[in-house]
Parts: structure tokens; C-alpha cells; sequence
């Protein structure tokens, strides 16, 4: 699994991630191919979910073009729908994980009876999915193995992860991307509850990298019914890949050592496609047009992408 399919001109570096194959070109470029491979609980799933990829890269470089007046990111071209390319940055070794309102992790902290999150602190009397009196900064660090782990301004101004003038700049540019998120959320009928950023630096500059605003890297509920299932305690309809974590959990799933990968039939491959397909069009608000390529074409495409950025063959 860990060897490049492509071999691309001037390349200087790979890296295959959970889901995408990472090229490094003339250590100033990355190419990103993005592909059906699915993960949840930290583990690859063993069957690929048809069209996810191009679903996941198309919202990612839509959301990068939307956002790219509040903060300048990574993204350049995207020669095909599951493939993006863009300038490579040094990332910071921390993830900006924003919350406005009370769920997932948070509400989990929360009902354990802690009433401080990464150092910031929490009103008594909230209950899960309550919208936060504002937005919060809970970042976490970047694991490249395993889970995240929650951190604090302070612990990482101590590990000199970053200083305290990078910090203030990304917790910044964190809450300006949110409330852009949130605006072209409500454009859509949903909430964005709660995202995760990513941040690079090239030539002094701090840049957005990585995907923004997905399903992957988010959570949405849908605006029309969140005040009505929140007064009657019930569950919020969620847009997320939520439903792959549920049905994994609902099968005794949760990556622990010891438990078994339930089968992923085709029916249910089928079931999980379609549920992508359909959060791209209510993100988007557009129809979603699947497109397959070979390994040539995406060789062909990217080598002429590269071509306009000077990488000749």
C-alpha cells in the first residue's frame, strides 16, 4: 500500500495518508490524489466506497475557492475531480479544531463533568448540541499514528510547537473561517457545528492547507429541525460521515485491539456511495457528476498541470 503509483517529474518526496497519496514536487509543489479509501476509528476499511474521493476533493477545493478572502491557502489547480494540486507548506504540528456548539467530543468531556476543554472554560447547565455562548479554539495535536490528543494554548506555547504571536494569528484565521463556514452553511440549510483547520508556512507567510469545510473534517446539522430535536432531547440529523462510525459501532466496531471489521457488503458499499453523493449536493447545491479515469489519464492530466507551473516532463 505504500508505494507511489506515479512517478511524476522532479519528484522529491510520497507519503500515503489514510485516504490520499501525497506527491512532493521540486519540494515546492504537492500533488494530491485523493482516493476511495475509507477510514473511521483510525483503521483503513477494507473496501473502497465508490466515488468518495471525488466527492471529499471536489467539496475541499470548492470550500478553498470560498474561503480563499479570509485567509490565503495551499490549493492551485485542480486537473481532475479527485486530484488537487498546490503549494507545499511546512505544517504546524497542530490542529485547530473550532466549536460552537456542545457535541461529539466536547459533550463527551462535558458529561464526565469536566468543565474546561484545552484550557478554555465551559458554563455549568449545558446540554448536548447547546450552541455555545460563542465559538471555542480546542486544539489538538497532529498524530501520525493513533488518536489525537487535546491540547492547550499554554502547553503549546510551552512545547514550542508554535509561538505565541503564530498562535494568536491561527486562532484568528480559525474564527474568521468559521464564521464564513457558518454562512455558507445556513446558505444550504445546515449548521456547521463544528470543523477542524490546518495551517502551513512558506516563505514567512501562513497558508491554510489541507482540506476545509468537508464531511470528513466537519459536522453539520440541519438547520430546519436542530431547535425542535434539541428541546425534545432527541438526536440531531446529521451530515457527516457519522453514519460510517454508527454502523461500525452498531456492529461492535471501534478499532480496539481484538474486534473484527464487520462485512462491508455491496449492498452496503452501495448504501455508503450514495450517502457521499448526497451530501455533496446538499453541500454544494449541485448535482453530483461521478467520473471514473485510469492511472494514464491522471498521469496525462497532471503532468500537463505541472507543465503550467514550469515542471517539465
Amino acid at each position: 500500500m505504500s508505494h507511489p503509483v506515479f512517478h511524476f517529474p522532479r519528484q522529491t518526496g510520497f507519503y500515503q495518508g489514510k485516504v490520499r497519496d501525497v506527491y512532493e514536487i521540486d519540494r515546492r509543489y504537492l500533488v494530491m490524489v485523493v482516493s476511495d479509501r475509507i477510514s473511521a476509528f483510525d483503521v483503513i476499511l477494507p473496501r473502497p466506497i465508490p466515488y468518495k474521493g471525488q466527492v471529499l476533493n471536489q467539496i475541499a477545493a470548492h470550500m478553498l475557492r470560498a474561503t480563499a478572502h479570509v485567509v490565503p491557502n495551499w490549493l492551485i489547480d485542480t486537473p481532475l475531480p479527485h486530484v488537487s494540486i498546490g503549494f507545499r507548506c511546512e505544517p504546524f504540528p497542530v490542529e485547530m479544531v473550532v466549536r460552537g456548539y456542545l457535541a461529539g467530543h466536547a459533550w463527551r468531556e462535558y458529561r464526565s463533568g469536566k468543565r474546561q476543554l484545552c484550557g478554555v472554560p465551559l458554563p455549568e447547565g449545558l446540554r448536548e448540541n447547546a450552541r455555545l455562548p460563542q465559538p471555542i479554539i480546542t486544539p489538538t495535536t497532529k498524530a501520525h499514528t493513533g488518536h489525537d490528543q487535546d491540547i492547550s494554548r499554554e502547553e503549546i506555547l510551552q512545547q514550542g510547537l508554535m509561538n505565541a504571536d503564530e498562535y494568536d494569528q491561527l486562532a484568528e484565521y480559525s474564527l474568521q473561517l468559521y464564521r464564513e463556514g457558518q454562512r455558507l452553511a445556513s446558505l444550504r440549510g445546515l449548521i456547521l457545528v463544528d470543523t477542524k483547520y490546518e495551517f502551513g508556512k512558506k516563505d514567512g507567510n501562513i497558508y491554510l492547507i489541507d482540506e476545509v469545510h468537508t464531511p470528513d473534517s466537519s459536522r453539520y446539522f440541519y438547520a430546519d429541525t436542530y431547535e425542535k430535536n434539541f428541546q425534545n432531547n432527541q438526536a440531531q440529523k446529521q451530515l457527516s460521515k457519522e453514519f460510517v462510525r454508527e454502523w461500525l459501532m452498531t456492529n461492535h466496531f471501534q478499532g480496539r485491539p481484538g474486534e473484527q471489521i464487520p462485512e462491508m457488503t455491496d449492498a452496503l458499499i452501495h448504501q455508503f456511495s450514495q450517502r457521499y453523493i448526497e451530501l455533496y449536493e446538499q453541500l454544494i447545491g449541485e448535482p453530483f457528476h461521478p467520473q471514473t479515469y485510469t492511472q494514464e489519464q491522471v498521469y496525462e492530466a497532471v503532468i500537463e498541470a505541472l507543465r503550467k507551473l514550469g515542471i517539465q516532463a
